[in-house]
């Protein structure tokens, strides 16, 4: 190892991912959207290695520290991080078969969980979440925080089949529990402080937004042009949701917010004192369907 370090001098980076997996696509766009001329050591790629154990021997060899569950004797691999974490490999390479209990580390199975709901309260400000049951936390905490109340009640397992950005298909066990929480509730207080017309923008933008970060885009042109406008959707996206958590589930049951869009006068079946003519609504559905009565005609016509 100390021969290749001075054959390629300082400006070289290496990781150990393998040829078929996403991960590596994500580490070079990265590095060399940080330092173009940068060089990438990639050994699975480039040396002589032809499987895991090949490539663990080296290191073992060389002394190169490498995670427990790596080392083949785990049933299946994991990656993990404070959001999530991901499992794939050997027991879990046969899609048709559920996944043993054990390949959960981060939630009890939603059947374990306790038989009463957990009722808690998230707080957000320009659409970040900042407090639970109305303690401010730093983000790391908080997650930390919602982890522990998804764990304890079975929350946000996922197994799926994922399309890898080099041609295949990978099955992979995953845990967010914390994210789950998040993702719902945010979803939540968006509901009531969002227009109509920038909700579904927004929407439409999700899907190309989190492919490009899936895809290992984070630093390309169009990734910061997307945050852009989500930054700006999220200008009013503050207010509290309460939320109850129960077997696997996470159910919104409140939320409220200074800059909400909601109108008790607007849609209440009762007496609205005169916020909302309903006799405009005659127009609105006649212009609406001037289209479909034209295209009526015609086909009745043959």
């Amino acid at each position: 190892m100390v021969d290749v370090a001075k054959e390629v001098g300082a400006d070289a980076v290496a990781h150990g991912c393998t040829g078929k997996g996403n991960d590596q696509v994500r580490f070079e766009l990265g590095y060399y959207g940080l330092e173009p001329d940068i060089r990438v050591i990639a050994p699975w790629r480039e040396w002589d290695f032809k499987s895991r154990e090949a490539l663990l021997d080296f290191a073992e060899k060389h002394q190169i520290p490498v995670a427990k569950d790596k080392k083949g004797e785990a049933p299946f691999s994991v990656d993990a991080n404070l959001l999530h974490s991901s499992s794939e490999g050997k027991v879990l390479e046969d899609p048709s078969q559920e996944a043993p209990e054990y390949v959960h580390m981060r939630t009890i199975s939603p059947e374990s969980a306790p038989d009463k709901a957990t009722a808690i309260k998230i707080g957000f400000e320009k659409g970040d979440a900042v407090s639970i049951d109305g303690k401010r936390m730093s983000p790391a905490t908080l997650l930390a925080t919602l982890n522990n109340y998804g764990r304890d009640n079975g929350i946000g397992r996922l197994d799926l089949v994922e399309n890898r950005f080099v041609g295949m298909k990978s099955r992979g066990v995953y845990e967010t529990p914390g994210g789950t929480i998040l993702l719902t509730a945010h979803r939540a207080i968006e509901s009531i402080t969002l227009d109509r017309g920038a909700a579904h923008l927004k929407d439409e933008l999700m899907p190309r937004y989190a492919e490009l970060i899936y895809y290992g885009f984070w630093f390309s042109p169009e990734r910061e042009m997307l945050q852009a406008a989500i930054d700006l959707s999220q200008r009013h996206v503050e207010g509290e949701v309460t939320l109850k958590l129960y077997k696997g589930n996470v159910m919104v049951t409140g939320r409220e917010s200074p800059k909400s869009l909601y109108s008790d006068k607007l849609v209440t079946f009762e007496d609205d004192q005169g916020a909302y003519d309903q006799k405009d609504a005659a127009g609105f559905i006649k212009l609406n369907a001037l289209r479909l009565r034209t295209l009526g005609k015609r086909n009745l016509k043959g």
